[in-house]
């Protein structure tokens, strides 16, 4: 099974960047599943309904949310009638929607779980005890289980990674737009990353203008963030999976800058 994730969308450069080579990416590397991260998709906070169709048409088969999963209220009014778009599981167990979904492609399942950490992050649920409950509830159902772990720390992203190898085909850590140099397949077959990165702004503060990034640094003041215009990126990672185990192969990021152009 093949597995194309793309890292958190930021506001409409991000949106532009998948309608522009997502695909084409689906063209070059035939994916059974497209997931992508939208939680930042709707003015760089959160997603409506309107952006979670556009992602959609844009080519997503699964969409996962992240810290900003409530910045939009409307989502309120949808979240439970889209089952492929996924929260963090370990909200609160009155959170509205669903934390794990189940995507079926070619006569295989793939079970995809989000879930947030909690380092320099607001308190929520245990992620690791989530971890365990979910993934033991997809493996009864299926040898693909892919896993988005949107965390600020870098050190709770890999502790996440080697307490689920062997356990999951796949874990790949968001939030921090940045992707990392890290892409590998863990001893046991889990296939990890500890930052997808962002797809959306190239010249901005982790999509945001700079200036008023700079600003904040120099000043400490409170100042309003907005995504930045200009150049764009998209950042993501396109995973291999073994039929029969259910194990990463291989992973390998995807980066396309003015830097680093797409070819067919």
């Amino acid at each position: 099974m093949k597995v194309l994730f793309i890292g958190d969308v930021v506001g409409s450069p991000g949106r532009h960047m998948l309608k522009e080579y997502l695909k084409k990416l689906k063209l070059k590397y035939r994916p059974d599943v497209t997931i992508v991260n939208g939680e930042n998709a709707a003015s760089g906070k959160g997603i409506t309904e309107k952006v979670f169709h556009e992602i959609k048409e844009a080519g997503a088969d699964i969409i996962t949310l992240g810290n900003h999963t409530w910045d939009k209220k409307d989502i309120f009014d949808f979240i439970e009638n889209k089952p492929e778009m996924i929260r963090p599981a370990n909200f609160p167990p009155d959170n509205p929607g669903t934390g794990i979904t189940y995507h079926k492609t070619g006569g295989q399942t793939i079970a995809v779980i989000s879930l947030q950490g909690r380092t320099f992050m607001p308190p929520i649920d245990c992620p690791f005890r989530k971890a365990d409950e979910l993934v033991e509830e997809a493996a009864a159902k299926t040898k693909f289980i892919f896993v988005d772990f949107h965390a600020e720390a870098t050190s709770e992203k890999q502790a996440m990674g080697w307490y689920l190898d062997g356990k999951v085909s796949a874990v790949v850590g968001t939030h921090t737009h940045v992707q990392t140099n890290d892409a590998r397949v863990l001893p046991e077959g889990t296939g990890f990353i500890t930052d997808v990165g962002m797809t959306g702004p190239y010249d901005g503060i982790l999509g945001v203008e700079k200036e008023a990034v700079l600003h904040r640094f120099l000043t400490n003041l409170p100042t309003r963030f907005e995504v930045t215009k200009g150049r764009e990126q998209l950042n993501g990672v396109f995973v291999t999976l073994n039929k029969q185990s259910g194990q990463a192969e291989s992973i390998r990021s995807l980066m396309i800058n003015d830097d680093q152009p797409f070819f067919d």
